[in-house]
This record gives structure tokens, C-alpha cells and sequence, in this order.
């Protein structure tokens, strides 16, 4: 048996350090936690648990291009040849603005993902915004703290208490919350879970808060409220750090708890609880959910429930994304800075309007299976079978999106190749070694990039340049305890950390009153909006589960189960039993589900596994808008208004 360090590089907080096993006959047989990881510490997922089996299943083996309709077998030549003479009629005819680079974070590696990038910056194509997952929530942190960094995972063994704030911690960051777990047993810190649905990490805590869905910012303005109240505030700190306290302590005046108790459907004395508990501790640490702003309002969300721990005194006592406190310079490994023009960009969210109306010719997708992960996919999906639209595909498994293309190429397992990968949450970084022998036809990212600009004519120095040599200068000053070599050997070492007390800020302070967002045209501090009327329409919210990782991994656990969980008042009203089909539906389209009668979802909500598929193939984001939020232009897949039917 041989044995391989590796970092897992999906999208993802924990960023697991990994061994992968491979027997006598090349085969993988299990990959496993690495118990030498000082923070992932030999825990790992479900889904990273079953990754020795995803490259062996559903694989896209070899190069395929349509032909009368039918993909067909094709060699790489003639494959990329066909992607390589459409580009050049597209740039020629059209304009590079007319050329969509549409990727995500299926593979984070900086090889894999950002240099890569390199082919579609020098040519000019457009990017996305990259706000389908986090982008309105980190925008709203950077408006006010001008950067999204915050708490490290290793604090919470010496936190007291933990909220998880809109955050199902147990199945999103099971290492955050077996760090917040065993700081429990250690210290006897109290968990608090805030959070519509009984997720699993409700059912575990001390404290389970239940706001309606989107009633965040009242809730947090209420707490607030509470803490001025008290007395509880810093004002040392306040002096000092911070800019426009005392227009947020007005704000949050508005939220008595009487007021507060009304809209968010929780209870006065649970609210006073959250604070009380804020207000007797100095070591609390808030963690923020990412999905909470997936919503109406989800930017404002974020923001208000950041200020908590901000009035209290503390440096960035929330966490978020970690992302920004790392100096690895990825802008010029991407090629972004590189080029003389700023980059197109185009809202990621509204690509389903834009592709329909035919804003773009060219499209090329890896790295992201949108037919499935972005909102209302019936229009996207219409808009790359457009006949003037052309369509590639670099994908390592077969999915959905592959049947909207003209070309799809076979790629890489990050099990089959080398990469680092840089996390979103700890500050550990490791050399990703290559662990299996590649099982496809696949080509690297980088191999298919420079066959392109070869194709092209290009001849720009920086699509050729050798990729370690542009990671190891992207790590330059980024390394806090030793040198690329050092990683490139297999030391694992700690990134070089952004100053808590640093405020990138026009005033170099906490702005509780944005000066950025008036410059902006949006509210300075975080708003309330309306609820969503009780018309006969249900609010849909949709999380992760275990075993999958956005879309993947149903190639090894099956598909992703379709179904609802509504609440027993409800069911019982529309004649619903547990085991019934119903049938979802809004403006968009309709899709036919499995009900789950439960009283882990409050009336008037459903709940479902995010990204399923309906009993009739009907992607679950096909009923999901494609309006971008305000602020960071993200989605709005938990501000959701379906009706409800027994189907049949």
C-alpha cells in the first residue's frame, strides 16, 4: 500500500488535510483524515470519505464533440481545433466582450483554478462576479470592516459562547463544530444555534433561536438594543476602533423586544437570552452562516449580525470566510493583473437572463456544473442551446450541464494530479500531491489553456511561463514559517496573517455607517425589509447535507433525495401525509417532490436538500430567481415563494 498527502480542494470551509491510499495495484482504496492536520486533525466527511470511489464512476472518459445532434468521440485535436476556430469566429465577429469564461469552485486548487484563468484574461473574455455562493455576505463585511476575515478555527476552544448564527456547522464545517464541541467539553462553552429549521447543529445545541426566515436583521438589531441597554457596550473600543456608533445605537432603539418579538416570531425572553449571554462573556464568537445570505436582504443580514461582537469590544469577533487575511497573490497568478485592460465582469447570478436574450457566443464552462447550481436553470439552459451559441465544456464526471454543449473534454480528479490548495477558513497550507495514476483521457487545465493559445496565435510570455514558477512568486511574503521549497517538499506551513486590527476602510476603522455603501447608493446601515405576505405561498429554504458537496458525489451516494419538509399544521391543512407526492410550484415552473410531515420547519416554511433534482428530472433551481441581490449581486434561493399541492 502507498499513502499520499493531500488537501482536499472543493468548495468548502475546512480544507481537509487528507491521506489517500492506493494498493499494490495502483487502485485507490480509501481516503482518509489526516491525523497530523492541526486543525482537520484526522476528521473528515462523508463525502470526502467516499472520494476513493468518485473517480472510478461516471467519468468522462474521452473527448466528445456533436455531431447531428449526438456527442461523439472525438481526439483532442480535432476537439480542440473545433473549440479553438469558434473562439477566433467569436473574438473576430463579435468581440471578446461576446466570450464567457463561466467558472466556480469545483476544484480551488491554485493550479486547477486560478492559473488557468491565464487564456481568458489575455484574450479579454468576460468573468463573472463569482457571487453565487458568499459574495453579498463578504461584500457587506468588507463595507464595513473593509475586509471579510475574521475569527480562526483554533479560537473556539477558548471561546464562550458560540453562536452559530444562520450556520448548520455539524454538516457544512463539521471541524469548526468539532472544535466548538470539544471547547464544550473542555470549558463547558454553551452553543447557540440560530436558525429557522432544527438542522443538526440546532438539535446539538444549548440554545435553539427560531426567527422567522429573513427577520435576521431585527433579531440582531434586538440584540443590540439589549447590549446598549446593559451597558454592555466597550465604549473604550468604541472610541478608539469605530466610526458611527451612535447612529447604530439608534437604529437598534428601534428594536425593543416586544417589536422585535413580533417579527421574528421568537420569544422576548429567548432574545434577552441571546444577548444576556453576549453581554457576560468577553470570548464569544459569532459564526456566520453562509447561506443566511442567500436571501432577500442577505448582505444586510450579515452585516447587523457582525456588529454584535464589534460593540462588545473585540477585533473581528465573527467569522465568515477567511479568505482575504491571506497575502498569496492570486491576481497575478490568474493573469488579472497581468493584462493592461480591467477585466469584463457580468453578474453570475443574472447569466440565465443574459445567455437567453444572447448577450454571449462563446460560452466555456469548467470547474461548475451550472445546469444544476445556478437559479432559474430552465433559462440558462435555454440560452446555451441557443444555435449562435457555442458551448465547451472541461469537466472530470458527467452532469446535466454536458448535454447543453458542443464540445465536452475530459479532466482531472484532484486525486490524479499535483496542486496547492489555499483555505477559506484555517491558515494551513500544504503541498497536494498527485495520488493515483489519471484513469481518463483527461488533460490538466493548463495543458488545455496553452493548447488553445497555441491554436490562437497567441504569444503573450505569461500563458507560458512554467505554473510553479508563477505560484511560487504568487507566495512570495505569504509564508509565515518557512519557504516554497519548504512546501513543494511536503512541509506543511502557516500563510502570513492579515492584522486583526487593520480596517482597509476609507477612515481605517470598524464603519458601522458605510461610507462606501453611500458611495454606492445603498443604505449605510443594515435594513429590515418587509416579510413576505401570507398569501397561500410557502418560503422555501434550502442547505447542505452530508454527502454532497453542491452537486457531486451522487455518482457515488445516488441522487440527491427530492423532497420537503413541511410542518404538520401545514400538511395537515393541504391533506399532506409523509410519503406523498406534491407538487412545488411558482411563476417559474413546478417540480414534484416527496413530503417529510416535520416539525423541524416552522409553518408556512419548507425545507429541502439543496440542488436536487424533482421525481420528473426538474432541476430543484428552476423555481429559483435569477434577480441578483442588491447588494454583491447574490442569490436569493432562501427567499423562495412556492405553492403547495398534493399532487394528483
Amino acid at each position: 500500500m502507498r499513502q499520499t498527502h493531500t488537501t482536499c480542494p472543493r468548495d468548502c470551509y475546512d480544507c481537509c488535510g487528507l491521506i489517500a491510499t492506493v494498493d499494490g495495484a495502483g487502485q485507490l482504496v480509501s481516503v482518509r483524515g489526516d491525523p497530523e492536520h492541526p486543525v482537520t486533525r484526522g476528521i473528515t466527511c462523508a463525502r470526502a470519505a467516499g472520494d476513493h470511489l468518485r473517480p472510478y464512476h461516471n467519468r468522462v472518459e474521452a473527448p466528445m464533440v456533436r455531431q447531428n445532434g449526438e456527442l461523439q468521440p472525438a481526439s483532442w485535436d480535432a476537439a480542440l481545433a473545433r473549440i479553438a476556430r469558434n473562439l477566433q469566429r467569436t473574438l473576430e465577429e463579435h468581440g471578446p466582450e461576446a466570450v464567457l469564461f463561466l467558472d466556480y469552485s469545483g476544484n480551488t486548487g491554485l493550479l486547477t483554478q486560478s492559473f488557468s484563468q491565464r487564456l481568458w484574461h489575455a484574450i479579454g473574455a468576460t468573468f463573472t462576479d463569482h457571487a453565487l455562493c458568499s459574495r453579498s455576505g463578504a461584500l457587506a463585511l468588507e463595507l464595513h470592516y473593509g475586509q471579510r476575515h475574521g475569527l480562526y478555527p483554533e479560537e473556539l476552544l477558548d471561546c464562550d459562547p458560540v453562536v452559530c448564527w444562520g450556520f448548520n456547522a455539524a454538516v457544512s464545517s463539521p471541524h469548526l463544530w468539532a472544535l466548538a464541541r470539544e471547547a464544550r467539553k473542555r470549558r463547558g462553552t454553551r452553543i447557540f444555534a440560530v436558525d429557522p429549521r432544527r438542522s443538526e447543529t440546532a438539535r446539538a445545541a444549548d440554545l435553539w433561536i427560531q426567527p422567522r426566515p429573513g427577520s435576521d436583521v431585527a433579531l440582531a438589531y434586538a440584540v443590540l438594543q439589549q447590549l446598549v441597554e446593559r451597558g454592555a457596550t466597550d465604549p473604550d473600543f468604541l472610541q478608539e476602533w469605530t466610526n458611527g456608533f451612535e447612529e447604530l445605537r439608534v437604529a437598534a432603539a428601534e428594536w425593543p423586544l416586544a417589536r422585535a418579538a413580533e417579527v421574528t416570531g421568537v420569544a422576548p425572553e429567548d432574545i434577552a437570552g441571546l444577548a444576556d449571554a453576549y453581554a457576560r462573556s468577553c470570548t464569544s464568537a459569532t459564526l456566520v452562516g453562509i447561506g443566511m445570505q442567500k436571501s432577500d436582504g442577505g448582505a444586510d443580514a450579515v452585516r447587523c449580525v457582525s456588529f454584535i461582537p464589534s460593540v462588545l469590544g473585540k477585533h473581528r469577533g465573527w467569522y465568515y470566510s477567511n479568505g482575504s487575511a491571506w497575502c498569496v497573490d492570486r491576481a497575478a497568478l490568474s493573469g488579472a493583473s497581468l493584462r493592461t485592460e480591467p477585466t469584463r465582469m457580468t453578474q453570475q447570478i443574472a447569466l440565465p437572463d443574459q445567455l437567453e436574450a444572447g448577450r454571449f457566443k462563446f460560452v466555456y464552462i469548467h470547474l461548475m456544473n451550472p445546469a444544476r447550481t445556478l437559479p432559474n436553470v430552465g433559462a440558462f439552459c435555454a440560452g446555451l442551446s441557443r444555435p449562435d451559441v457555442f458551448v465547451a465544456l472541461h469537466e472530470t464526471h458527467w452532469t446535466p450541464t454536458a448535454s447543453c454543449t458542443d464540445v465536452v473534454l475530459p479532466a482531472h480528479t484532484y486525486l490524479e494530479k499535483d496542486d496547492v490548495v489555499i483555505p477559506w477558513s484555517h491558515g494551513y497550507v500544504q503541498y497536494s500531491a498527485q495520488a493515483v495514476t489519471p484513469l481518463t483521457e483527461g488533460r490538466h487545465e493548463i495543458d488545455v489553456m496553452r493548447g488553445l493559445s497555441a491554436r490562437l496565435g497567441l504569444r503573450q510570455e505569461w500563458l507560458f511561463e512554467h505554473p510553479w514558477q508563477a505560484v511560487e512568486d504568487a507566495f512570495r511574503g505569504a509564508l509565515e514559517d518557512g519557504h516554497f521549497e519548504d512546501l513543494r517538499s511536503g512541509t506543511r506551513l502557516r500563510l502570513r496573517r492579515t492584522p486583526r486590527d487593520a480596517y482597509p476602510t476609507p477612515s481605517s476603522k470598524i464603519e458601522f455607517v458605510s461610507s462606501r455603501a453611500v458611495e454606492n447608493g445603498w443604505d449605510p446601515l443594515p435594513v429590515q425589509r418587509a416579510l413576505p405576505a401570507q398569501d397561500g405561498h410557502f418560503t422555501w429554504l434550502t442547505s447542505a447535507t452530508p454527502r454532497y458537496e453542491h452537486t457531486q458525489f451522487q455518482e457515488v451516494y445516488g441522487p440527491i433525495p427530492a423532497l420537503i419538509q413541511i410542518h404538520p399544521q401545514d400538511a395537515a391543512r393541504l391533506g399532506i401525509a409523509t410519503g406523498a407526492t406534491v407538487t412545488l410550484s411558482n411563476d417559474l415552473g413546478e417540480m414534484h417532490v416527496e413530503a417529510v410531515v416535520t416539525d423541524d420547519v416552522p409553518p408556512g416554511v419548507l425545507w429541502s436538500p439543496r440542488q436536487a433534482a424533482g421525481q420528473q428530472g426538474v432541476a430543484q433551481n428552476a423555481l429559483m430567481s435569477s434577480l441578483p441581490q442588491e447588494i454583491g449581486s447574490g442569490p436569493r434561493f432562501n427567499s423562495a415563494q412556492v405553492r403547495v399541492v398534493l399532487t394528483g
